[in-house]
């Protein structure tokens, strides 16, 4: 069952009429005790105790109703790793602040200094415990047989490389090289760490079990994102009293127009892509049709993921929830800096606020920051699989923020050359260098086996190609010719160009109104003009 799935709508109603039927305001007021004597009174606009626990309850099962449909088997794992955070917060929070005692008030200051001392001590090795839990996971079920492999190849350890090659085969999807690791495990463990080091700044831990559980497996970001804080979803569900018409609004028109996304443009252009990119096929394209790929591609996997993205958001919306955006026209952007301000948003900020930070971000120098830079997005391409392909991905965007910092560096000491960076020509430069990177270094994205991705770099240019080639993939497959599909590829481009500076520029929005009439005709279309079969989404691998 996926968010385009009849079967996923139907279920979505019910889930929708027992949420706000079952889970409806009740003002906390008209279930606390009477209590003549109670100083503060409890909020009539907060909801009742037993209303939170009802939602959280059915909100729960829904999730795990919904893994259920792809890896049932992985449901008490996750269950496992979201109660032991649960307690690593709660352990953390308590053993880091102590308990008051009477006694503390006759401490001298460097006694109560020594005390919290004590208590940051205890707090770190918590946390650094809960960090190693979570990281040591992740690599278990996605990177063990890679860093097997890895070590046999750089160090001569032959024994190895068999080792790996049955830990693939014991774990192995069928018919796939695939590790049968749980969907979503690398978004559920970042959200774990960033819980967990939010509550060593400061922040208070989860209430009690089901809130941080009925966060954790939260059905719309569970497999894909976008990455998700515990304080500001919990604080959504704990004040969302009934559905608004205009959020309810907003949500439909968000899903309608993800599944719009994801089914008519990303799936179409994924037909092309992998007829292209697939086995055989790679040695018989063409120069002009690689390049075709590679630009589909960057097209595809934005549409794709934006689709999903869309599609949880509107779907959280349904429930009161707002998740954080995660894509904001990332390619209009005229920097590769910008750039990954404004795509995977939620992943981006992870990294600055959990690793680029910690490590000093751009305080200490530009060497340094430098470092910092080609480090974390290192360990982001790393997080995307366990292929030398995401690493180099990684390394090519890590350079690309170097030189990016560096260029910054030295414009800010020569007046005019900022200047010129800043003028309409330079700007168009900037834009033309920012994307032209951006869909070169997906080629290591879509290719992470590197000799798939050097056969495309050795025939990306004046390669003629297999004449049957261009026939089959686009006469018989897609049913139309070359040019046309430039074309289609440069329509798109503009209507993404128009709609950004409809956005952007003229801050051009519909009214809710007008997004409740839309939504129906969009789903109309996704029913009637969606290839046959479809794609996975392709944030699923990661």
């Amino acid at each position: 069952m996926n968010f385009v799935d009849p079967f996923y709508g139907l279920a979505l109603i019910v889930l929708l009429l027992s949420y706000w039927h079952y889970g409806r305001f009740q003002p906390a007021v008209a279930n606390a005790p009477a209590d003549a004597g109670a100083a503060t009174p409890p909020d009539p606009n907060s909801l009742a105790p037993t209303t939170l626990r009802l939602r959280g309850w059915i909100l729960l099962a829904a999730s795990l109703v919904f893994y259920a449909f792809f890896q049932i088997q992985y449901i008490p794992l996750l269950l496992g790793i979201a109660t032991l955070n649960f307690w690593l917060g709660k352990t953390m929070a308590a053993r880091s602040r102590g308990s008051l005692q009477t006694h503390y008030a006759y401490l001298s200051n460097q006694e109560w200094e020594e005390v919290q001392r004590l208590w940051n001590a205890r707090a770190t090795r918590l946390l650094s415990l809960g960090i190693a839990l979570n990281i040591l996971l992740l690599v278990s079920f996605k990177y063990i047989p890679f860093l097997l492999r890895t070590t046999a190849g750089f160090f001569g350890i032959l024994q190895l490389a068999p080792l790996a090659d049955w830990l693939r085969q014991q774990v192995a999807l069928p018919l796939s090289d695939s590790l049968i690791a749980p969907l979503g495990i690398s978004f559920f463990t970042f959200e774990c760490v960033a819980y967990l080091v939010d509550v060593y700044r400061g922040a208070p831990p989860a209430r009690d079990w089901l809130d941080f559980t009925s966060y954790k497996l939260f059905f719309p970001k569970l497999i894909s994102g976008p990455i998700t804080r515990y304080h500001p979803f919990t604080t959504q569900l704990s004040s969302s009293h009934r559905p608004q018409t205009e959020l309810f609004a907003e949500g439909l028109w968000l899903f309608a127009c993800g599944a719009f996304k994801k089914v008519l443009i990303a799936d179409q252009l994924g037909i092309f892509v992998d007829l292209c990119f697939g086995a055989g096929n790679l040695e018989r394209a063409g120069s002009l049709d690689l390049w075709l790929a590679v630009l589909a591609y960057g097209l595809q996997l934005f549409f794709d993921f934006s689709g999903y993205v869309d599609m949880a958001r509107g779907t959280a919306m349904l429930l009161g929830v707002n998740l954080p955006e995660n894509f904001d026209f990332p390619y209009f952007t005229t920097s590769i800096a910008s750039f990954w301000r404004r795509w995977h948003m939620t992943l981006g900020d992870w990294l600055r606020n959990y690793l680029y930070f910690p490590l000093g971000g751009s305080r200490r120098g530009l060497r340094r920051t430098c470092i910092n830079l080609t480090v974390i997005m290192a360990i982001a391409g790393i997080w995307h699989g366990a292929a030398w392909g995401f690493v180099i991905w990684g390394l090519l965007h890590g350079l690309a923020l170097v030189a990016h910092r560096l260029t910054d560096y030295y414009s800010q000491q020569d007046p005019e050359l900022a200047a010129w960076w800043r003028s309409v020509p330079g700007s168009l430069s900037a834009w033309l260098l920012t994307q032209v990177f951006v869909f070169f270094a997906w080629i290591f994205f879509r290719l992470p086996d590197l000799k798939q991705a050097t056969l495309l770099l050795r025939h990306s240019f004046l390669y003629a190609g297999d004449v049957q080639f261009a026939q089959k993939v686009y006469t018989e497959a897609l049913g139309l010719g070359r040019p046309e599909l430039i074309w289609l590829l440069l329509g798109l481009m503009a209507a993404m160009a128009i709609a950004f500076g409809l956005h952007r520029g003229l801050r051009l929005q519909l009214t809710w109104h007008l997004k409740l009439m839309l939504v129906p005709l969009c789903f109309l279309a996704v029913w009637l003009l969606a290839p046959e079969g479809g794609t996975s989404y392709i944030y699923f691998d990661f």
